[in-house]
């Protein structure tokens, strides 16, 4: 169970409905207390009301005085009364206390006045963590975060205002990957992500400090909140909605949609293996065996996709599968499809075939799009459309195959029995 105090997002995408959302996705109950209401959407802020700090604490009184809160984390405090009033409960908190510093807008302005940014540090000489940005780590430290080092700087000189620990996020900062630093008086971990090429990170910041409450709600350490909390974060922004007029916002339900679809996508995969089976497609049987791989909706990993444990291998009869579907059964082919899903994140579904003349021939015949075998942006990015086919020539110790690609089951298992039927 875990509390947000923060103030109402309109649109959806950040502050209470962010939270609230994220607790929900780690399996956390949320409760809440709603520092300010806001009109806002993807485009910006129109209005804001900040409520009296009264109400404020009584939201905080109501839930501590009946749930078992098992941790907290601050949004927009929006006043320097809210400020305060949060800064003197903190100490009663029997739970760990995640502090999001709202100080600065998207644009560069600050959002508080000089006393309310003052009052943060008795608040965060209360908490537990500190997740400010860029920005906010320079208005609470003075330093200029620009790279690692500075990063590190701004931590510690956080640190002496009393909190425990200081992640300074990175996504403000320039470069090929996002570096959030987690500054302890032991010393500085990095978490390092791909940085993923979209505007729609309305929200991220709430996503985050929400994320890492949750997992400390559970019992988890710091480090591995902070860790769960990143990998939580990078895929709920890679997989953003893309909602509203503006950039869209984060999704904080992908891990949720992710595992609700594991289930329909291994039975996905044995459907076309009986349509495989049932038409005896043993011509287009590699030696090494044929295998079918389905990747969930946003899978980043082997351990995502569900193939035939064991392949499908010739017998005497036609083809049958060794063993059942489970997941993370495949390496090879699974790496192939989750290579391709960098450009073409659409195509869930993948086969491999033996590669010869005739079947060289029948693709010819079809006239599918087919590209070599190479890296996975030279293969699959800058096309608008993905290939329908990837052929690995044949190498030392290697005979040659051809993968074939879809978005869906029904078209994948098509297009293997339009080719098996072409020979």
């Amino acid at each position: 169970m875990a509390l947000t105090i923060a103030g109402s997002d309109s649109g959806g995408g950040a502050g209470i409905q962010a939270d609230l959302a994220t607790m929900t996705a780690h399996g956390v109950f949320g409760t809440s207390a709603i520092t300010a209401v806001t009109a806002q959407h993807t485009r910006g802020v129109e209005s804001s009301f900040a409520l009296p700090p009264a109400e404020v604490e009584a939201q905080i009184d109501a839930v501590v005085d009946d749930f078992a809160v098992g941790a907290a984390k601050t949004g927009m405090l929006a006043t320097t009364g809210i400020v305060r009033l949060v800064a003197d409960r903190a100490p009663e908190f029997e739970f760990p206390l995640v502090v999001d510093p709202v100080m600065v807008a998207t644009s560069g302005d600050r959002l508080l006045e000089a006393e309310a940014e003052r009052a943060y540090a008795d608040l965060l000489a209360e908490a537990t963590l500190a997740t400010p940005n860029a920005d906010e780590a320079e208005v609470l430290s003075g330093v200029e975060v620009t790279d690692g080092a500075s990063a590190r700087e701004a931590g510690e000189a956080i640190l002496e205002t009393g909190v425990d620990a200081v992640l300074v996020k990175g996504g403000h900062v320039s470069g090929e990957s996002v570096q959030d630093r987690l500054v302890t008086p032991d010393g500085v971990e990095t978490f390092d992500h791909p940085r993923v090429d979209t505007e729609a990170t309305h929200g991220s910041g709430c996503t985050l400090a929400a994320a890492i409450a949750a997992r400390l709600a559970t019992g988890e350490t710091l480090e591995s909140a902070v860790e769960g909390a990143t990998d939580f974060l990078e895929r709920a922004v890679r997989y953003h909605y893309d909602v509203g007029e503006g950039p869209g916002a984060v999704d904080h339900a992908v891990d949720l949609r992710n595992a609700a679809a594991r289930e329909p996508t291994a039975e996905a995969v044995r459907g076309i293996v009986d349509r495989l089976v049932d038409r005896d497609v043993s011509r287009l049987v590699p030696e090494v065996g044929m295998n079918v791989v389905g990747a969930t909706p946003y899978a980043e990993s082997v351990a995502e996709t569900a193939a035939v444990e064991g392949r499908i291998a010739r017998t005497l009869e036609g083809v049958r599968p060794n063993r059942g579907v489970r997941f993370g059964a495949s390496t090879h082919l699974a790496a192939v499809l989750l290579a391709a899903r960098e450009s073409a994140p659409e195509l869930r579904f993948a086969v491999n075939c033996r590669f010869d003349g005739e079947v060289e021939n029948a693709l010819e015949e079809l006239d599918w799009p087919v590209a070599e075998n190479g890296s996975a942006e030279d293969v699959f990015a800058d096309r608008e459309t993905p290939p329908a086919a990837v052929v690995d020539p044949a190498d030392v110790g290697r005979e040659a195959t051809v993968t074939l690609v879809a978005e869906d089951a029904e078209t994948l298992a098509e297009r293997t029995l339009e080719l098996c039927d072409r020979l």
